[in-house]
């Protein structure tokens, strides 16, 4: 399906270095953006739809790097159906599982854990609820495991790894196996703080320095928080992604913030939710923290839209989260919602409101038109002004 955005008054590219594009208007085609900028009254006419977004503003898809799933649309810990649907209301594109760990009685020996990685995996493979992508299946770490176990299940597609809820003794024995895994080729997620769920243990500074993993999973905890003063060891003696959840410490959250800016390590600086967890089910949750991030910090909101998206595109190797000629076509335009102080999504977020969403595009297919179910009303209009599919796009479910 070709498709194009047309009408956009501002272009957020998912990149905090360069966070604007020039133009109004973004056009996408195979799964792919094509262009960004001002589009041709023939290259309109060769699209099967054409979205005019009445003056409203363009950022990535948000990638959620930790989300509990398990399989199907489904969270057992919740007991919910169609958090993943509701999830892309919330303008989350792309979900990046935190391991399969509230599968009910998921195993802990070798075998078991590789199976239910590689059929998590496989589950998702083609399944997208509501149109989001969902990478699913994580190795979650447990005693036993042996190189050729990383190699097998990476050559079945499992490209992730969990440190964190094993049956270890001690955190310390995490190391061995983090590196097998990198051997693999695979990114290692680690549980940081608090203990939470059975099977987990508190994971801090030491630790996690001991066991190099990719991703520091909820560094400002998952709900509980490591110590302040592990923070900067991590930000300065390693290259640990630092993800900030909004099912974590808010006030250790802006502490990260602050010292990942100062140390030069925004790069590394991520958004995701941890949710579905005791915390409950959150479809506004990256946006949520959006918010909360920039209206309590003196950085720009913009800067908010590059963790959610570009940050962890970079992190977790996708080719999300940027709107760029070439990435994968996830977009979400929004707005500031109506009767609101801002005048427009970024204003709106650097204010502290949630922001309306009007429109999300994954694939380059349009997901729904008009206003998200979960989101206050957009300030403006979005309306589709070209459409040769039998597809109105318009909004299901309650408002």
């Amino acid at each position: 399906m070709k498709t194009a955005i047309v009408n956009l008054k501002t272009i957020c590219t998912g990149d905090w270095r360069k966070p604007f594009a020039k133009g109004d208007s973004i056009l996408m085609d195979k799964g792919l953006i094509q262009k960004v900028g001002t589009l041709s009254a023939q290259e309109l006419r060769g699209c099967d739809v054409v979205v005019d977004a009445g003056g409203m503003t363009a950022m990535p898809g948000l990638i959620d790097s930790q989300v509990h799933v398990t399989f199907g649309d489904y969270t057992p810990r919740q007991r919910t159906v169609g958090f993943l649907e509701s999830y892309l209301h919330g303008g989350t594109t792309t979900s990046i599982s935190a391991s399969e760990v509230h599968v009910p009685g998921r195993p802990n020996d070798p075998e078991g854990v590789k199976a239910l990685a590689v059929a998590a995996f496989k589950c998702f493979e083609h399944y997208r609820p509501g149109g989001m992508r969902v990478h699913a299946g994580a190795l979650i770490l447990e005693p036993g495991l042996k190189q050729k176990d990383f190699d097998e299940i990476r050559k079945k597609g499992v490209w992730l790894a969990k440190a964190g809820f094993g049956r270890f003794k001690t955190p310390f024995e995490y190391a061995p196996l983090v590196k097998m895994a990198h051997k693999a080729g695979m990114i290692v997620n680690c549980h940081t703080g608090g203990a939470s769920i059975p099977d987990s243990s508190p994971i801090i500074g030491d630790h996690l320095l001991a066991m190099r993993p990719d991703v520091s999973y909820h560094i400002n905890g998952g709900p509980t928080a490591m110590p302040d003063k592990d923070f900067i060891r991590i930000i300065r003696e390693s290259d640990i992604a630092l993800q900030m959840c909004e099912a974590g410490n808010i006030r250790t959250a802006i502490l990260c913030l602050k010292l990942a800016v100062e140390n030069d390590a925004f790069d590394r600086f991520l958004i995701a939710t941890d949710t579905p967890t005791g915390t409950g089910v959150m479809p506004l949750g990256m946006i949520k923290s959006m918010a909360a991030l920039a209206c309590l910090t003196e950085y720009p909101a913009e800067w908010m839209v590059a963790a959610a998206a570009g940050n962890n595109a970079r992190i977790y190797r996708l080719n999300s989260g940027f709107i760029q000629k070439g990435k994968d076509a996830d977009i979400v335009v929004g707005d500031a919602p109506l009767g609101g102080t801002g005048k427009d999504l970024l204003g709106a977020m650097k204010h502290g409101d949630f922001i309306a969403i009007a429109s999300v595009f994954t694939d380059g297919v349009p997901r729904f038109v008009g206003r998200s179910r979960n989101t206050p009303p957009p300030t403006r209009k979005v309306a589709i002004v070209q459409n040769t599919v039998p597809n109105t796009f318009s909004p299901i479910g309650h408002v």
